[in-house]
């Protein structure tokens, strides 16, 4: 069982930065592939970014690439997403998801993930 919290968000004018932060439960994360999702009200909740269990991999959303930059710090069993030049459109609650994976799994889609934080809202107003 893994359990997920995220931080760091907030509202920030267009063309700020914000950094989002998840920190995982449990002694094992480094096994966990990690994806950033966001919602916004009566849309499907949409892929951001993928970071493999070992960090080699990455791959962003054509919306963000560029502009955000997922990591992760397996001794602090952390995620970041990193979001600079933030737009309005950019607005919406941001979920850190994971799933034990073995190496080569990209996970791009919700339903491939097995655990969920709660989210953080990131509003960035024009």
């Amino acid at each position: 069982q893994v359990q997920l919290v995220e931080s760091g968000g907030g509202l920030v004018q267009a063309g700020g930065s914000l950094t989002l932060s998840c920190v995982a439960s449990g002694r094992t994360f480094s096994s966990y592939g990690m994806g950033w999702f966001r919602q916004v009200p009566g849309k499907e909740r949409e892929f951001v970014a993928f970071i493999s269990a070992s960090a080699r991999s990455t791959y962003y959303a054509d919306s963000v690439k560029g502009r955000f930059t997922i990591s992760r710090d397996n001794a602090k069993n952390t995620g970041y997403l990193q979001m600079n030049s933030l737009k309005p459109e950019d607005t919406a609650v941001y979920y850190c998801a994971a799933k034990r994976s073995d190496m080569g799994w990209v996970g791009t889609r919700p339903n491939q993930y097995d655990y969920w934080g709660l989210g953080t809202q990131v509003t960035v107003s024009s």
